[in-house]
């Protein structure tokens, strides 16, 4: 698995340098926008992705509440984690962007709350399984997984249901994207991903070997407490 690890890491190292060339120099540039346009082809696969980790911490935190299985409690929390951190490259990348096109670094239109409504949901996510102590703190964080991904298809769709400020999108519903633009769009959307999957399996591998390391300890505390509590006394004389 390490070996098989590595190479997809080094292969997923090689495909970013390629799109980040692709969306920096070879993408044509956008006819009003200017170069700020090419942000995109890191905000929208950032969402993305994120969308992509948060789907995967529902569907293990739903197993963990049928299963109590530690494996998918681990997936669960991973997933949130790199989750968050993409979710924290939309929110910067988004104002980097609507500052010089919108005259504004934020606006409280639905898109940009809801998806800021999402970070905060599994940022507390992840605050409750750092500080809580309670052995129902897996099944409690599973819950808040559940009710935090409700938000994930408001966030997408809110451009359809509300009027917001937000661009809508420029594939369907109307849209239309320059092929060469579309051509690195879709591939930094596929490296993303593949970027997020393989965080999360290396993230997902370090939650597991810290749960094994954490069981044996407590494994060999008891071990060490029956020895000690077997032990004849010894005489004061």
């Amino acid at each position: 698995m390490k070996r098989a690890f590595l190479i997809l890491a080094a292969v997923t190292a090689l495909l970013l340098i390629y799109a980040t060339y692709q969306a920096l120099v070879v993408a044509p540039t956008e006819r009003t926008m200017g170069d700020v346009q090419r942000i995109f082809y890191y905000h929208v696969p950032s969402a993305w992705t994120a969308g992509c980790l948060f789907f995967v911490n529902l569907v293990a935190s739903v197993i963990y509440l049928i299963r109590r299985s530690s494996w998918s409690d681990a997936l669960a929390a991973s997933a949130a984690e790199v989750g968050v951190i993409f979710c924290t490259i939309v929110l910067i990348t988004g104002p980097l962007w609507a500052r010089p096109v919108w005259g504004i670094w934020w606006t409280w239109d639905m898109r940009l709350t809801s998806t800021l409504v999402l970070w905060l949901i599994y940022v507390s996510y992840l605050l409750l399984r750092r500080f809580s102590d309670s052995a129902q703190t897996p099944v409690l964080a599973a819950v808040l997984a559940i009710f935090g991904a409700l938000d994930v298809p408001l966030v997408y769709f809110s451009i359809w249901f509300f009027r917001t400020q937000h661009p809508q999108p420029v594939m369907g519903n109307g849209g239309s994207l320059d092929p060469r633009m579309l051509h690195v769009f879709l591939l930094n959307l596929g490296v993303f991903t593949l970027f997020g999957a393989l965080l999360c399996w290396a993230r997902f591998h370090i939650e597991t070997v810290r749960r094994q390391l954490d069981e044996t300890r407590a494994l060999e505390a008891l071990l060490d407490d029956g020895r000690t509590g077997s032990s004849p006394a010894r005489s004061t004389r």
